[in-house]
């Protein structure tokens, strides 16, 4: 199974991807899951210690240069398409309570777009460990719809897309959907987030233009302090766990049918 999470900046696209990363392993699947957002939160959320350490393989200049053939830090030169990326995830993965991590980032400076060594590097790295690893995949992708534009996640079995009661955030669904059908990604599922009442859960199905919802992941004042920090997400309510085991059940229906 390879899953990739994306959505609207401030929707809580990486504390879900972190309770379905907890949820795929509590139910005894083995989960490799890959921080490609620039801003590289998916180690704490999952309560990874010293999060702060882990180097995002983004910012390891020297080696991508020597991998891509150019060097550190350079613009706008001539790079290698394919460089050797096999031995990076046995290298750089980091495991905590059962779960694989790998902190890519993405490059964040303006300008640089996707025609830069460091994506490009990326880009290769991920599509080997989604082609080559036999565990649960799950990407916490960068916000928006960048890494649609790039094709990054063609190679996935589905794309989730987090929602919240909002017609911004469902406006986001909407476009993600299409980009999705133009790289080939035909699985694209709402996974509603911070609902607190009937009428927000409502709000959601009524503005998905008749997709279907795949879940809804109640408001909680655990993933609140968790946020803050003073909190775990392995202690939300025990009605969170249950709609996010759901969302994992109605993922495998999917993809087996």
């Amino acid at each position: 199974m390879k899953l990739a999470v994306t959505g609207k900046g401030g929707v809580g696209k990486t504390t879900a991807s972190a309770l379905l990363a907890l949820g795929l392993a509590r139910g005894g699947r083995s989960v490799f899951a890959i921080d490609a957002d620039p801003d590289t939160n998916l180690a704490a959320a999952l309560g990874f210690p010293d999060p702060d350490t882990i180097t995002p393989i983004v910012e390891m200049k020297e080696l991508i240069a020597e991998r891509m053939g150019t060097r550190p830090g350079a613009v706008g030169a001539y790079f290698k398409l394919n460089p050797t990326v096999e031995d990076i995830p046995g290298r750089f993965r980091v495991e905590h309570s059962g779960i694989k991590l790998m902190v890519m980032g993405m490059v964040k400076r303006g300008g640089a777009g996707c025609a830069c060594p460091e994506n490009a590097f990326l880009k290769v790295l991920l599509t080997q460990v989604i082609l080559d690893s036999d565990d649960v995949i799950l990407v916490d992708m960068e916000a928006g719809l960048e890494h649609l534009g790039r094709g990054t996640t063609g190679n996935m079995d589905g794309l989730l897309t987090v929602v919240e009661p909002s017609l911004r955030s469902l406006e986001t669904f909407g476009r993600v959907r299409k980009l999705a059908a133009d790289i080939g990604v035909r699985r694209v599922w709402p996974v509603a987030n911070r609902i607190a009442s009937d009428e927000e859960r409502a709000f959601v199905v009524e503005h998905l233009d008749g997709t279907g919802l795949l879940g809804c992941i109640p408001y909680s004042e655990t993933i609140v302090k968790a946020n803050r920090g003073q909190a775990s997400l392995d202690e939300v309510e025990p009605e969170v766990k249950e709609e996010v085991d759901g969302i994992i059940e109605r993922i495998y229906a999917l993809t087996r049918s």
